[in-house]
């Protein structure tokens, strides 16, 4: 069982390492953009402490056979409790009222023959090159020769509201840092032209036309002084329609001048570049569309930021030359004649649109394209990044050069479907690193090579999970990752692909035939669509009594939350009562990346709650104190095991994994006077009011020691414990 045999520590040293990178680790991700996936490692390490004897370290880096048992999970979203079912045999059923979860899931766990799609994906690029691959052509300032460009950099432009002169929204003039290219590349401010140097706060003088180089730009806080008449202009002005941009710096890659040369390869643009951009306006708009969605961006929490710079349909935050390579992509893919190999097409052109579109920006550091979900909302910045639309290959390290193109895509898409056929995991030797394969596991209704190995039941539905009739006692496991109230309008990110996919694939896929993804059922907090808390936690008990109700007795629903703010937690307190259901246990594990730019600096855990409920079982006696002091020695002990893990707990991460051990009390409490037909503000209030009697995250905080200081060897909770209602703190209390 999950509550004796899961090892945190293991786990968390695992899954740390898998957030970094963690397509290396789950190399099945790489089918489609999702949000917020959780670990691969912590739902394999779930599943096997679960229904395995053996000790966790020990299954984990061998083959095991789940089979005949059937696992459900009511939030898919990218599907990893799925993915991770299913590749250790289960028989796994999955639901999400987002239509764009449906069909991502449905990609990555679909068998796909491999040899077509990559002879469909060879068809596409030779065609798309012979079409429009001179766009994106420049010659390089060394040798002279026609060479591919990585990345277009474009400055936004708004006529002064005085003399109606166009000025530069340019908020500074560092093109690119010194940390991966040999100095500091700067603009001049002046005559547009590139010049290099060494010092960044005193970078000198122009090379070209000696006026002085500045970092700073004339834009900031939406306020840009005009340089022909200094009047003060204000930005975004959404009455001048969705913003134009002038290309002002280009990144290209010569591999000949490569060889010889450090660092990257910079210029400002020259007349051909200008004149390439110019012919790709005129081509489209002689073009007739067929598949550039022509759908209003509707208002919404994330995507009235669109509006309020000017946007109001969904084609127009692409540039011209944006808009012909996708419609000539569309195309071709429309008439590939193997359904399969055309759905997995259509899903990558849907994962192209991230990078190619004119609201990614460009790393001045790290010198690549930041996709446009890179903080998980619409962020509009005054300089956008356009990538190479075919990507570019490196002919003798057989690999891509830059990102945010068609070769980058695919490759990462085969080798997302070559994984389920050949899953591995990664072992760690000191700074060693070490790829197991687990030969006997695969991912997937059957193997995507043909071979004789099975099938496997996979029933996935875009559904609302609340609506759905399972039969009793029918699943072994509920594993699931629900919505986080409040965080990501998944459904109106989601919306930006969702419009492309359902012009290219949508007339044949019934859960396509809603205009948007979004839903009014949908469990996220949205001012715009007033969803609140109430809302929430009401769906999300609907929910959990439906899984409740077709679990086997005592078999466990686990599922993964934390969130910043204690209130948040009360849902998930009244759903699990609601369903009849106990918490059993509350179990730390790292869910995020500190340096991901969403949640950099801004305080927010990395660490997860792994909640594991269930209708009947038993808990161990020093799970359940009786006092603030006795939770302060648990979150203690579970802080050092996270430690062991690698991790460094931060106030965050502890305040998080308090919220935990409060909130399974709370159920506990709460259970056997429980009346779930309350009104939901009341069973709400119910959870606040034993918490603020018991205590909250500041009274354990005082009794906590600085958790950066924590050492492995703390001593155990049960140990200032008083009283003991229960008898031995090691027994086993059943419920």
């Amino acid at each position: 069982m999950i509550e004796k045999n899961f090892d945190i520590s293991f786990i968390a040293d695992l899954a740390l390492r898998e957030k970094q990178i963690q397509q290396n680790y789950r190399p099945i991700i790489a089918v489609h953009k999702w949000f917020a996936r959780r670990p691969g490692t912590l739902f394999r390490g779930l599943l096997l402490s679960e229904f395995s004897d053996s000790p966790l370290r020990e299954t984990f880096y061998r083959a095991n056979d789940l089979k005949g048992l059937k696992v459900a999970d009511p939030f898919m979203g990218g599907g990893t409790p799925l993915l991770e079912a299913n590749r250790l045999g289960c028989q796994v059923v999955g639901f999400d009222i987002n239509p764009m979860s449906y069909w991502i899931v449905k990609q990555e766990i679909e068998h796909l023959n491999l040899k077509a799609y990559d002879e469909a994906v060879e068809t596409l690029g030779r065609k798309l090159e012979k079409e429009i691959g001179y766009l994106y052509q420049t010659e390089c300032v060394l040798c002279g020769r026609n060479v591919p460009v990585k990345y277009f950099l474009w400055v936004k432009i708004t006529p002064c509201r005085n003399c109606q002169k166009d000025i530069d929204l340019s908020p500074g003039y560092l093109l690119a840092a010194d940390r991966r290219h040999p100095k500091n590349v700067f603009i001049c401010s002046s005559c547009g032209q590139l010049t290099e140097t060494g010092d960044r706060k005193n970078p000198g003088h122009c090379r070209h036309c000696g006026v002085g180089l500045s970092l700073n730009g004339p834009a900031g806080r939406n306020r840009c002084r005009c340089p022909h008449c200094q009047t003060d202009n204000f930005y975004p002005d959404s009455s001048l329609g969705p913003p134009r941009h002038r290309l002002f710096a280009i990144e290209y890659h010569c591999s000949s001048c490569k060889r010889t040369q450090a660092g990257r390869f910079f210029k400002a643009p020259g007349g051909d570049d200008l004149k390439r951009a110019a012919e790709a306006g005129e081509r489209w708009q002689g073009a007739h569309s067929r598949f550039v969605p022509d759908d209003e961006i509707p208002s919404g929490d994330e995507t009235n930021r669109l509006h309020r710079w000017g946007y109001r349909y969904y084609r127009d935050m692409f540039n011209p030359r944006q808009l012909l390579g996708l419609e000539l992509s569309a195309r071709i893919i429309s008439k590939t004649s193997d359904e399969r190999v055309r759905n997995a097409l259509g899903t990558n052109l849907s994962d192209l649109l991230r990078y190619q579109n004119m609201l990614c920006r460009y790393d001045t550091v790290a010198l690549k394209s930041l996709d446009i979900f890179s903080v998980h909302g619409f962020p509009v910045g005054l300089i956008q990044c356009e990538s190479n639309f075919l990507g570019i290959r490196d002919p003798n390290k057989q690999m891509c050069v830059g990102s945010g193109g068609w070769a980058n895509i695919t490759d990462k898409f085969r080798k997302a479907k070559a994984y389920c056929d050949a899953p591995f995991e990664i072992r760690h030797h000191g700074f060693r690193k070490e790829i197991v394969p687990i030969q006997g596991e695969w991912i997937g209704d059957h193997p995507n090579g043909g071979q004789n190995k099975g099938r496997r039941t996979v029933d996935i539905q875009c559904r609302d999970a609340a609506e759905v009739k399972l039969p009793k006692a029918s699943l072994d496991a509920v594993f699931t990752d629900p919505p986080y109230f409040g965080n990501v309008q998944y459904a109106e990110l989601m919306d930006f692909c969702y419009v492309w996919l359902r012009r290219l694939v949508g007339e044949k896929v019934e859960a396509f035939e809603r205009e948007s993804t979004r839903n009014p059922q949908e469990l996220t907090g949205n001012e715009d669509m007033g969803r609140g808390l109430e809302h929430f936690t009401q769906g999300l008990s609907d929910v959990y009594q439906r899984m409740a109700a077709a679990l086997k007795p005592g078999f466990p629903l686990a599922f993964t939350y934390h969130h910043n703010d204690l209130n948040a937690y009360s849902p998930i307190a009244v759903a699990i009562l609601d369903a009849g259901l106990a918490c059993s246990a509350s179990l730390p594990c790292p869910a995020e990346m500190g340096a991901s730019i969403h949640i950099n600096g801004t305080g927010s855990s990395i660490i997860d709650t792994v909640f594991v409920c269930r209708s009947t079982g038993t808990v161990s006696r020093k799970w359940l104190p009786d006092s603030i002091q006795g939770v302060a020695d648990l979150v203690a002990e579970d802080l050092a095991r996270l430690r062991e893990g690698g991790v460094k707990p931060t106030p965050g991460d502890a305040r998080c994994v308090t919220y935990g051990h409060l909130i399974r009390l709370a159920v506990w409490h709460l259970r056997k006077e429980w009346d779930k037909k309350a009104p939901v503000a009341g069973k709400m209030l119910a959870v606040v009011e034993w918490l603020r009697k018991f205590g909250g995250w500041r009274e354990v905080e005082k009794l906590l020691e600085d958790p950066n200081q924590l050492r492995s060897e703390t001593l155990l909770f049960a140990v200032r414990e008083e009283t003991k209602p229960y008898g031995n703190q090691d027994a086993d209390i059943s419920f």
